[in-house]
């Protein structure tokens, strides 16, 4: 397993070792072990953890939602695969709420048959991925 000091972690992440302290001290991130110098080393699973805080970040999150989104997360599975899935899934899903609300005021301005069509269209989509999450969910489950 390949083991990261803080500058490797950070330089690998695109992030300042200053934002690696901050997130280690608010508990977002935390390292594998220490050396025999005490040097913090983090692990390929933190480095997928970082890569999630800074998406979620992007995606206008504050720190208080990432926290409660990875914790969330962490209590569903332990496996990190399926863990990375669904938080990639819930990003996904929040970020096409949020371009819906900036949708809104265009729709109004629509004629209704227009507005209409539009809408099918993306109903009949939205219901397919909502039965495929549904199904995949279901599988994950049992």
């Amino acid at each position: 397993m390949k083991l990261f000091r803080i500058g490797e972690l950070a330089k690998t992440a695109g992030v300042s070792e200053r934002t690696i302290d901050y997130y280690t001290k608010l508990g977002l991130i935390a390292p594998e072990e220490r050396t025999e110098k005490n040097y913090r080393l983090y692990s390929n699973e933190t480095l997928t953890r970082l890569e999630r805080i800074v998406h979620m970040k992007q995606e206008k999150y504050s720190l208080d939602e990432i926290k409660q989104s990875l914790e969330k997360w962490s209590m569903v599975s332990t496996e990190e695969q399926v863990a990375s899935k669904l938080t990639t899934l819930e990003l996904h899903v929040q970020q096409l709420e949020r371009e819906v609300n900036e949708l809104k005021p265009l729709l109004g301005e629509m004629k209704p048959v227009q507005a209409r069509k539009m809408m099918a269209g993306l109903l009949a989509k939205s219901a397919g991925t909502m039965e495929a999450l549904k199904i995949l969910l279901e599988n994950t489950m049992m």
